[in-house]
C-alpha cells in the first residue's frame, strides 16, 4: 500500500497537494514492473516535500555538486534491486521508498514558459522523481528512453499531454 507523507512550504500555496501526489506517485508506480508495490501489505511511503527554490538549491548544491535550483530532487531510501522482495525487506511492514523535493518558483517558471498548467507540469515531476526512487536514471540514451517513454505512459494515463512531444508553433 502506497502513503504519500507530504510536507509544505512557504511560498506553495495553502491547498491540499497530497491528492495530486498520490495520483502521480501511483501512475508512476504502476507503469513499472514495481505495480505490485502499489497492493501489497506493507506500507510503501513516499516522502514529497514542497519548498523554495532556495532550499532545492542548497540541497543540490550540498547532494549533487550543482550550484543552482533545480525543479525536482530525488532521494531513494532502497536500493533497485531489493524494491522486488519489499515484504521480506521491512521488519515492521513498511518501507520508506524516499524523498522529493519540488522547487515552487523554478516549477512555475517552467509551466508558465511550457505553457503547461502548473498542476500538469507538478503531476509530470512527482512521476519523474518517483521513477528515479524506484532506481530509473535519464543519464543514458537507452535508459532514458525507457524513463521517459513510461513517464508518458503514466501521464497519459492521468489526461496529462505528453511533456516530451514537440511542440510546432
Amino acid at each position: 500500500m502506497i502513503q504519500i507523507e507530504l510536507s509544505r512550504e512557504q511560498p506553495w500555496p495553502d491547498r491540499d497537494w497530497t491528492a495530486l501526489a498520490d495520483v502521480a506517485v501511483r501512475a508512476a508506480v504502476a507503469r513499472t514492473p514495481n505495480g505490485e508495490l502499489a497492493t501489497v501489505p506493507a506500507l510503501v511511503e513516499v516522502s514529497v516535500r514542497l519548498t523554495s527554490d532556495e532550499e532545492v538549491h542548497r540541497l543540490n548544491r550540498q547532494y549533487r555538486g550543482k550550484d543552482k535550483p533545480t525543479n525536482v530532487l530525488s532521494f531513494p531510501m532502497v536500493q533497485p534491486d531489493l524494491i522486488e522482495t519489499v515484504d521480506q525487506n521491512t521488519d515492521d511492514g513498511e518501507l520508506l521508498l524516499g524523498d522529493i523535493v519540488l522547487a515552487y518558483g523554478v516549477c512555475a517558471r517552467e509551466a508558465a514558459e511550457r505553457d503547461v498548467t502548473f498542476d500538469a507540469h507538478l503531476t509530470h515531476l512527482i512521476v519523474h522523481g518517483t521513477l528515479h526512487l524506484l532506481g530509473y536514471d535519464h543519464l543514458t540514451d537507452d535508459e532514458g528512453d525507457a524513463m521517459e517513454a513510461i513517464e508518458r505512459d503514466a501521464l497519459g494515463d492521468l489526461g496529462v499531454a505528453d511533456p516530451y512531444a514537440i511542440r510546432e508553433d
